[in-house]
């Protein structure tokens, strides 16, 4: 995940370029670097450089990351043709190169072509099963089919070899959610913390699971979890705090007579109700702009 700081240092590069003080190269280096899509600014600075023969040559060997980085940026803002013109140069540089092969299959997913898409990227796993840019396209490429079930089997085959890959699995646990398959996406978020335990999304996230399962056993684990975000952000999470309000009073009708249960929740849904005027009062203009949006 990209730190704050590294968020900071994009956004004072990306504002100092589009007002015209330099280091667009710079720019695209800590974009690619971060692995953001930035899809119209790389493909507008990007191409700025491309085109400007003295710049290009500047570059030495990373003026071919540059042409492979604007192709992607270009199919994502519906360039085609600027894509298939880089590619076309990648492809007489890099004759039979499968970098370059999986660009030209990108090239035809982005316009629609799913079956020879699909057999492109197959060629390619033929070539090499561990490929995980081509997997990860292949999940991609059914979900924006809307085949739903296939995204999930494309992305379970996918974690199987590459475990490690946290965008992936959260990537699953949003469609598990989306199809109310809750356990299954509780799942997903274990492995995230289990991976990546100071990240609050994953707390959280993992939290609103359980309290949707429901039941007492669950009910207990959301609020952990709620009681975990605040921790992890410094009281500073709404959603948290009223989890644990939420999880407190539903826990409160299931489990009556236990003094000591009832106790602890009891002072856990009175310091968050406390601390939540605070938080909603800090965060209402942003509440109140994302009402006037919508």
């Amino acid at each position: 995940m990209v730190t704050r700081t590294e968020e900071e240092e994009v956004n004072r590069l990306e504002n100092q370029v589009e007002n015209g003080g330099g280091g667009a190269w710079e720019y695209l280096c800590l974009v690619h670097k971060l692995k953001l899509r930035r899809s119209d600014l790389v493909l507008k600075h990007g191409l700025s450089i491309l085109n400007d023969s003295k710049k290009r040559s500047a570059l030495g060997p990373e003026e071919w990351t540059l042409y492979e980085q604007v192709a992607v940026a270009a199919m994502d803002c519906q360039s085609l043709d600027v894509a298939k013109d880089c590619i076309k140069v990648l492809q007489k540089k890099f004759p039979g190169s499968k970098r370059v092969g999986r660009l030209e299959a990108m090239l035809l997913e982005a316009r629609g072509l799913w079956s020879e898409a699909e057999n492109a990227y197959s060629s390619l796993l033929e070539e090499n099963p561990f490929d995980q840019v081509v997997h990860k396209r292949r999940a991609a490429m059914a979900k924006a089919q809307g085949n739903t079930s296939a995204a999930i089997d494309w992305l379970n085959k996918y974690l199987d070899l590459f475990m490690a890959d946290h965008e992936a699995w959260r990537e699953l646990a949003e469609i598990y959610v989306s199809l109310q398959m809750y356990k299954q996406a509780a799942f997903c978020y274990e492995e995230l913390i289990l991976s990546q335990p100071t990240v609050p999304l994953y707390h959280l996230s993992y939290a609103d699971v359980l309290y949707t399962l429901g039941g007492l056993e669950n009910l207990q684990m959301a609020k952990k979890y709620y009681a975990s975000t605040i921790d992890l952000t410094g009281g500073k999470s709404t959603r948290a705090l009223f989890g644990i309000c939420l999880c407190t009073s539903a826990i409160g009708q299931l489990s009556k007579g236990r003094s000591k249960e009832d106790k602890e929740s009891s002072e856990l849904q009175s310091l968050s109700a406390r601390f939540l005027p605070k938080t909603i009062s800090r965060e209402l203009p942003a509440i109140s702009l994302c009402l006037v949006q919508h």
